[in-house]
């Protein structure tokens, strides 16, 4: 007796069929990897609930059609089986072949040699040939089957019973099964059980004879009318809909038991911003290729000093003026500045290498881009007056400790010319990954768009809060008391300095004039800042903060 989840691999496999879609066309349309899917199908891992409504939404069906068994979801793909989405119609639909009972009636194909006999034609006396073996429903697919693996009839492999129920699909009971002669070349009228002809429709002039006694409220499928393709659907999730739905289901929750009162509930899910971003990480880990440590050993180096006191990592936090124009707007020349603001900087910056388990030293002095941590480097010397450094406000030469998020950077540079390679001489680093926070960043910045473009500022407070509240707990602080990661709060506020400053040499590249670089999203530029930046409040947008006089007043 197949388990409920073996039946659910062969339905997906089915529908894949029968729809032209392979593994990936699948996991785009659900939101996951096209690896998470082969495993699924494969049996390493288990489809779960939620993966049977995206399933189900995926292809427009009712999660319990899906669940129902390959043959039920193939039909009320197409139309030739009701849907179990209504209760009346629930009680009418057959159960799965092993637990029909055996007056139930089934589907039979012809036997092989069918098709060529005439109609009318006598079964052959006994005795004359050898007697075929019975088809019986695979305890698989339900579809008949001639073989019979420990005395139960079954296919052989999941692709055989596939192409059994995408072959069944294509001949659910025709009105009259016997094939009619065939019309003329010239006549274009296609009796009713005539091979099928390219046209989607049979004219009102086909034979009467042939018509059925009573018209079916279901159209026909099978070889009296073409099955129209189910186009494939395109990839639609950006984020996972569970994430989102649970975000802003508790936006809703808390907006009621506040009756309606937007300040008390943006009050109240700004207070609960740390454990609901934290129970938002753990669902969205559900399904990850890699278990991260929560509270692995503290490095030295990533211990604060003293209760107000930092640890040894270099962040690479800019503030940065433009020396050149500063001096000519002394002597009177007057430029015009713009001050951009890069949209929640510390949600983009989600999106980076961070190491999975305990740093482990590492003494070669080489990077491997497969693995993340802190490194102590001798920073290569900066000679672009125009331009701000990477490192930020640091002035002082020699050795510092920097992140992930900064080596990187400073590896960019190099590769683009603007100065020499740093020096790695120590390194603390585990196995990485660039996804471990991807499902979370996706969700959270999927709803904050849509709140955006309903003016729903509510849910975009709440969204802010927690991942603000995510980057600036996870270290070493008392209010989040589920992870412990001084290296993962480094990395991700490294990252959001080297978005802005990337930003900085995007604008210097196109011919701006880069004025001031400071804090975590404060960019002034002077020039057509339009031409480089598309503005608004998405993540890849900006927005003006404001307009002013260079050697002016502000």
């Amino acid at each position: 007796m197949m388990g409920t989840e073996d039946v659910l691999r062969l339905t997906v496999s089915a529908l894949m069929t029968r729809t032209g879609e392979r593994q990936g066309d699948l996991a785009a349309g659900l939101g996951q990897s096209q690896a998470q899917v082969s495993r699924k199908q494969a049996g390493k891992s288990h489809w779960s609930l939620e993966d049977v409504d995206l399933l189900a939404a995926h292809y427009g069906l009712h999660p319990l059609d899906v669940l129902a068994g390959p043959t039920h979801a193939v039909g009320v793909l197409h139309g030739a089986v009701p849907s179990l989405q209504a209760g009346a119609q629930a009680l009418a639909v057959p159960l799965p072949p092993r637990a029909q009972p055996e007056s139930a009636p089934t589907v039979e194909p012809p036997a092989p040699d069918a098709p060529s006999a005439a109609p009318d034609q006598a079964p052959a006396p006994p005795g004359t040939e050898p007697e075929e073996t019975p088809q019986q429903p695979c305890v698989l697919c339900g579809q008949p089957a001639t073989l019979e693996l420990d005395g139960f009839p079954q296919h052989l492999t999941a692709e055989e019973c596939a192409a059994a129920v995408a072959a069944a699909a294509g001949a659910v009971s025709p009105p009259d099964p016997r094939p009619a002669p065939a019309a003329p070349a010239a006549d274009r009228e296609q009796p009713v059980g005539a091979a099928p002809e390219p046209f989607p429709t049979v004219p009102a002039t086909a034979t009467p004879a042939a018509e059925p006694a009573a018209p079916e409220p279901v159209p026909p499928v099978g070889p009296t009318a073409p099955v129209p393709a189910r186009p494939v659907r395109s990839a639609p999730g950006y984020a996972s809909g569970t994430l989102v739905e649970q975000i802003t289901d508790r936006v809703h929750e808390v907006l009621a038991s506040c009756s309606g009162e937007v300040d008390m509930a943006q009050a109240e899910l700004v207070k609960a911003a740390i454990p609901d971003v934290m129970t938002l990480l753990k669902a969205s880990r559900v399904g990850g290729r890699y278990e991260h440590s929560e509270f692995p050993p503290t490095a030295e180096i990533l211990r604060k000093k003293s209760q107000k006191g930092a640890d040894d990592i270099w962040e690479g936090r800019p503030k940065w003026r433009n020396p050149e124009l500063f001096a000519a707007a002394k002597k009177g020349e007057r430029i015009e500045v713009t001050a951009l603001d890069m949209n929640a900087a510390y949600l983009s910056a989600l999106k980076c290498w961070l190491p999975i388990g305990q740093l482990r030293e590492d003494t070669s002095g080489v990077h491997d881009p497969k693995k993340a941590g802190v490194h102590l480097v001798t920073p290569p010397d900066w000679h672009h007056d125009d331009l701000p450094s990477p490192l930020g406000a640091r002035m002082e030469p020699g050795e510092l400790w920097v992140s992930e998020s900064t080596l990187r950077l400073l590896l960019d540079c190099t590769r683009q010319g603007l100065a020499d390679a740093p020096v790695i001489h120590r390194s603390l680093v585990s196995g990485a990954s660039e996804a471990l926070l991807e499902k979370l960043r996706r969700a959270l910045a999927e709803t904050r768009k849509s709140a955006l473009a309903n003016g729903d500022e509510l849910t975009v407070a709440y969204v802010k809060a927690m991942y603000s509240k995510f980057v600036s707990t996870i270290g070493e602080s008392s209010a989040n008391r589920e992870i412990r990661r001084p290296d993962w709060m480094h990395i991700i506020r490294s990252k959001a300095f080297a978005n802005l400053w990337m930003k900085a040499h995007k604008a210097y590249k196109a011919g701006l004039q880069v004025v001031e670089i400071s804090g975590t999203d404060e960019l002034h530029i002077a020039g057509d800042w339009r031409t480089v930046f598309p503005e608004g409040r998405e993540l890849n947008q900006v927005k003006e903060k404001q307009t002013y006089v260079l050697g002016g007043k502000r």
